[in-house]
């Protein structure tokens, strides 16, 4: 099977080497590139690197070296074919079939190489000839200098449909055509696609032309402003990045990449000494063209317009890069003032207003953040719980866990931060004999698992309370998932807040140990002995045991909030007796159906969930102090 070096090319282009190695190998980030010990031979340090940029991995003890495909040969010990395969369905090629036509298409993508380099000559050459005055005098309007106009390759291309047809006379109109050059339309001779527009070539990162951008000269209805190539054998607009070639270097010196809206934007901040900017294919980021950008730096920065259509821009940049994110791998986002793109605010402010919106991008949590805030009215509770359903949306496409659970974190407590203000509580530490004090400054400096000690032992004079806080100790997974009713219960008891905080703190460690801490572990201290609720138990069924919790902290909550709602009835009386009555009557029988499933709750579930042990089932259980008959079957 013959395989062109242009179709390897880009299958190496595809594939991000540091990825590959690290599969197998520890890598550490050593600047641009990546080290390790060498994997082909014993050493104790590491003269194994890894250029995600160039490409290839080099050891400077053993001198391997090579590529992604090098690396599957020597490392995974398979033949040629059997590595291209495997990294071809990796980087979602498909291999070519082994036909004799695939040395003749290899043949012709050369040759297309050579029809855009003609075709990149005759645009200059236009622009510089008496038809490329007016295209002339608009890059003049747009403050563009003789050196840059020089340097990004601008032409021109002449309002004439056959113009460039007879200029490139020596090449097939087929190969023109393939080339997205010309239109060929049924019964019609093929006429050239751009036409009265300034020119700008697009390459690929060996520098080589693949395709064209033209702007029109004067904005028109009905005509489109910016016309791109059409999809060719060199040319995959969700692949290619404009001015890569260039920003690639540059970014190696400034240890950044900008990626803007579209190339007039890599050409303004060029002018302006920001060389390390590139643009999509007026298209939104893609997968590709994000590893692209990995390949450069650890987290470009997003810099789009400040208008609507930037800010749509940014988030569907952000809804793109959530589920690649990985360790040490992100997007800063930088946010323009008010209607300004990068060429207009270095216009009105100068080069340097750029700088420190660069030097101190924001994050994709705040952009999301910031976004779904904004996005619908949040005066009612229906309307903030709709905020909490958008965040946690976006939470959910994150494929790693442990920035998940990060993620997960950060914007549970921005919500909750907005959703419940924190209100000013004098604060009070438990002392030995029940009572309270206010703190010292040796109290105030207290840990926080000391806190939490005190908050789910004797501060909360509560043993559901206790008991619940246990239940998310067992149960980690389940605190952000209920992270409101929490904060609802820190703010309605602040004796309990500390125990509040640390939880939602430390969750995702939590999660993450084989073995969370459990009652009796000196983080908390052991639940009521003789309050067997099934989050509790050992050997409980997981699903009931969450259940039960997820419940227990909603009657939890509820019942101060009936205490509040009874006193308000009675308050009513003098004015409303009937009323005050019936309402207090109502809220009362509520309180007694809580206590009453609570009751159950510790007593059948258990009871159930231990018959097969043999336990006993008429031992009392207390909940909240008060002690009730088990019932037997």
């Amino acid at each position: 099977m013959a395989l062109s070096p242009q179709w390897l090319d880009e299958l190496k282009s595809r594939i991000t080497l540091s990825t590959l190695i690290g599969r197998t190998t520890k890598l550490t980030r050593a600047g641009r590139e990546w080290k390790a010990c060498c994997p082909f031979h014993s050493e104790n340090t590491p003269s194994f690197t890894v250029n995600d940029q160039k490409g290839f991995y080099h050891c400077f003890g053993c001198q391997a070296h090579g590529s992604a495909i090098d690396w599957m040969i020597e490392q995974r010990g398979l033949e040629f074919m059997d590595a291209v395969k495997e990294l071809a369905t990796q980087a979602g090629m498909e291999v070519p079939a082994p036909d004799p036509r695939a040395a003749r298409q290899a043949e012709k993508r050369a040759s297309l190489h050579d029809v855009m380099a003609a075709a990149q000559d005759w645009f200059v050459a236009r622009l510089a000839s008496d038809e490329g005055v007016g295209a002339r005098e608009y890059l003049a309007r747009r403050g563009l200098t003789q050196r840059t106009l020089e340097h990004f390759g601008f032409g021109y291309a002449p309002d004439d449909k056959q113009a460039m047809a007879k200029a490139l006379g020596k090449f097939e109109t087929a190969m023109l055509v393939e080339a997205g050059l010309l239109i060929d339309v049924e019964d019609k001779l093929p006429y050239a696609r751009f036409r009265g527009r300034v020119m700008l070539p697009i390459h690929d990162p060996r520098g080589r032309v693949i395709a064209f951008g033209g702007r029109i000269l004067e904005d028109r209805d009905g005509v489109a402003k910016y016309l791109n190539s059409p999809d060719t054998p060199l040319f995959d607009k969700g692949r290619t990045l404009y001015n890569l070639h260039r920003a690639g270097p540059a970014s190696r010196k400034t240890n950044r990449l900008v990626a803007v809206e579209g190339y007039m934007d890599v050409i303004a901040l060029a002018q302006a000494g920001y060389e390390d900017a590139v643009a999509p294919m007026g298209t939104a980021l893609t997968d590709s063209q994000i590893e692209l950008m990995w390949r450069m730096v650890d987290k470009p920065i997003v810099c789009f317009d400040g208008d609507n259509a930037g800010r749509r821009a940014a988030i569907r940049a952000a809804e793109r890069v959530l589920p690649m994110l990985r360790p040490g791998h992100s997007l800063g986002v930088v946010t323009l003032p008010q209607g300004l793109d990068p060429d207009d605010l270095i216009k009105q402010q100068g080069a340097g207003a750029m700088e420190p919106l660069l030097a101190n991008p924001g994050s994709i949590v705040d952009l999301i953040w910031d976004h779904e805030q904004a996005a619908l009215p949040l005066s009612s509770p229906e309307d903030k719980a709709g905020l909490k359903a958008r965040l946690l949306a976006h939470v959910d496409t994150i494929a790693h866990p442990d920035i998940r659970s990060l993620y997960r974190r950060d914007l549970i407590d921005r919500y909750g931060a907005f959703a419940f203000p924190k209100r000013e509580f004098a604060p009070r530490t438990f002392q030995p004999g029940g009572k309270f004090r206010k703190p010292g400054p040796a109290t105030q400096s207290a840990e926080v698992t000391e806190r939490l000690r005190l908050g789910a032992n004797g501060a909360s004079r509560d043993r559901l309370t206790q008991a619940v806080l246990n239940g998310f100790l067992r149960h980690p997974d389940l605190v952000h998932r209920h992270a409101d009713s929490l904060l609802a219960l820190g703010e309605s008891d602040r004796s309990v807040a500390g125990a509040v905080d640390y939880l939602l703190e430390n969750a995702a460690a939590l999660e993450a140990r084989e073995n969370p801490p459990i009652s009796g572990s000196g983080v908390l201290p052991p639940p009521p002995g003789n309050a067997r609720f099934t989050f509790l138990l050992e050997g409980s069924d997981p699903d009931d045991a969450r259940q039960d919790l997820a419940e227990a902290v909603a009657l939890l909550i509820e019942r101060p909030a009936l205490d509040v709602a009874i006193a308000a009835a009675t308050r009513r009386f003098e004015s409303d007796p009937e009323g005050s009555i019936a309402e207090q009557q109502r809220l009362r029988k509520r309180k007694l159906e809580i206590e009453s499933r609570l009751g159950q709750m510790a007593r059948e579930r258990a009871a159930r969930d231990l018959s097969g042990a043999g336990e006993e089932h008429s031992a009392p259980v207390s909940v909240d102090g008060d002690t009730a008959e088990q019932e037997t079957d």
